[in-house]
């Protein structure tokens, strides 16, 4: 069977028990992911009550802005970092080969992150900063990866589906974070039960409430080991093997191993690939801007626009919550409580909105198109996020606040069924096998800028300018979003060769091999 056979037998092939191991395989990456960059909005605040209370004060300790937003936002530069680093290494060496190197490098930062280490605030905080910049670095080179292997694995009919599963992982990855938070809490709270701050500020904050953040930030390494040895055992994708390393006998026994299909490669045809080809472009040339130039540029700046507004509601939502009265004020609570009441605010939010949104998109993304979910994503975050700032002031006199929970509830829901799910599935389908994972980890890295946007950047908006302004800003931000998405190509249905034109480049070889022998070609 030649190169064209192989990757057709994969495009058709039955939905197999095989694809369901790669999607768990690729997924337990993004759960651990979205664990490791959310868990530590469970505990910033428990941070500043341990390290940074000051005797005679009449509140609770808590982090100065600087240290705030570096210890939220060091891991999202990590992440852009290791997004252009891993996705540039997964097309020159190959995706299996990389994929176990972020892995690894993820289970020994979220434990070293939780050993941080030093006598004094700022030697601890400095070494929880360069732990999860790294952390971060190995999280980056997940998402070109998983995605690219997620994509390349599948067949053209349900891909959407396949993609966004691995994806949605990140959904019960933050859910998990706040439940662990909630569980270790709870066990703190009644083994070492501590009185409210304003009944004794110094008792408040027992001594064991330093374990705390610590276990909640290396249980996100739990995950990521179990899967370890599965995620050795996967074959190099088929595409990459055929397309980029020129080995289509290889790639139709590695094939025919996963998917329990016979697939032969006939030798006249391996050798072929081998013969060196015009139209082999790389990432900077003139063909390539031609020809997805302004892909690139549409995958990327939808990107960095959703990331700076959900980052950034994910982060502080608990800084929202308290503003609008939801979460009592810190000083009615001992510090352990404080966690357990904003991990309890969290994953509701998480259950109600961010899981369900991502089902819907699974469920949809095939039907629906990747660019009619994102469009619609875009305009109910617009509006969802207009119709809390507008009347600001009327969410959090008392009895409203329910209202402006539900109303924040459903940005998220439209955030996961919409482009926070399409901006990672489709830069995994549109561009060309030897680019594909360096084009989806330049996507990824401008969303990881966005996100440093947002976690730096909503910070000290909101001490600027305020909560409502701030609102106001996000809601201009995913408009423009939604403007953006007019640049990115429908991928619903189609083959990864013929979305990224690599069909037209084999179908242009043929002719030209076909002339040059005098054969006359016909349409």
């Amino acid at each position: 069977m030649s190169k064209d056979n192989v990757l057709v037998a994969l495009d058709v092939a039955k939905t197999q028990w095989y694809h369901f191991t790669a999607i768990l395989i690729a997924g337990m990456g993004f759960f651990t992911d979205a664990y490791d960059l959310f868990c530590i909005s469970l505990v910033t605040k428990l941070l500043g009550r341990i390290y940074y209370y000051e005797e005679g004060t009449d509140k609770p300790g808590s982090l100065p802005s600087n240290v705030s937003a570096a210890i939220n936002g060091v891991a999202f530069c990590g992440t852009l970092v290791g997004q252009l680093f891993f996705g540039w290494l997964g097309d020159k060496m190959g995706r299996k080969r990389v994929y176990g190197m972020t892995l690894m490098l993820m289970v020994i930062c979220s434990i070293a992150s939780g050993l941080s280490f030093g006598k004094d605030p700022k030697s601890v905080m400095a070494t929880l900063c360069f732990f999860r910049f790294w952390l971060g670095f190995g999280i980056g080179g997940d998402y070109p990866l998983s995605a690219t292997i997620m994509s390349e694995y599948s067949n053209k009919k349900t891909r959407g589906a396949f993609i966004a599963a691995v994806f949605a992982m990140q959904g019960f990855g933050i859910l998990s974070g706040g439940a662990v938070a909630i569980i270790v809490s709870s066990v703190f709270k009644v083994n070492y039960p501590a009185p409210a701050f304003e009944v004794n500020p110094v008792l408040s904050t027992v001594p064991q409430a330093d374990y705390v953040w610590r276990i909640i930030l290396m249980f996100g390494a739990l995950p990521a080991l179990l899967t370890y040895y599965w995620r050795m055992k996967m074959p190099e994708t088929a595409r990459y093997t055929a397309l980029v390393a020129k080995n289509a006998k290889k790639a139709a026994a590695d094939m025919s191993k996963v998917l329990q299909v016979d697939i032969d490669a006939e030798e006249e045809k391996v050798q072929q690939l081998d013969a060196p080809r015009g139209n082999d472009f790389g990432l900077f040339t003139r063909q390539f801007l031609l020809r997805h130039g302004l892909h690139l540029v549409g995958t990327a700046s939808t990107w960095f626009l959703l990331d700076i507004a959900y980052y950034s509601q994910n982060l502080f939502q608990k800084d929202i919550f308290s503003a609008i009265g939801w979460i009592a004020e810190a000083k009615t609570m001992s510090a352990i409580e404080e966690v357990y009441k904003i991990a309890r605010a969290q994953t509701l939010i998480a259950l109600c909105s961010t899981v369900p949104g991502y089902r819907f998109t699974v469920a949809l993304i095939d039907k629906m198109g990747r660019f009619a979910i994102q469009l619609i994503g875009f305009f109910f975050m617009t509006v969802f996020m207009f119709a809390l700032a507008i009347p600001y002031h009327h969410w959090t006199t008392k009895g409203n606040q329910i209202g402006f929970v539900v109303m924040y509830s459903l940005t998220f829901f439209f955030a996961n069924f919409g482009p926070n799910a399409t901006t990672f599935i489709v830069p995994a389908e549109i561009f060309p096998a030897r680019v594909r994972s360096t084009c989806h980890g330049i996507s990824a890295a401008a969303g990881k800028a966005g996100a440093i946007v947002g976690s730096f950047g909503f910070l000290y908006a909101q001490n600027s300018i305020g909560a409502r302004n701030t609102l106001i800003a996000l809601g201009v931000v995913n408009f423009l979003g939604m403007m953006f998405t007019f640049l990115v190509p429908e991928s619903k249905g189609k083959s990864l060769e013929e979305i990224s034109g690599e069909a037209e480049e084999e179908n242009a070889e043929t002719r030209e091999s076909a002339m040059e022998a005098g054969v006359e070609v016909r349409n």
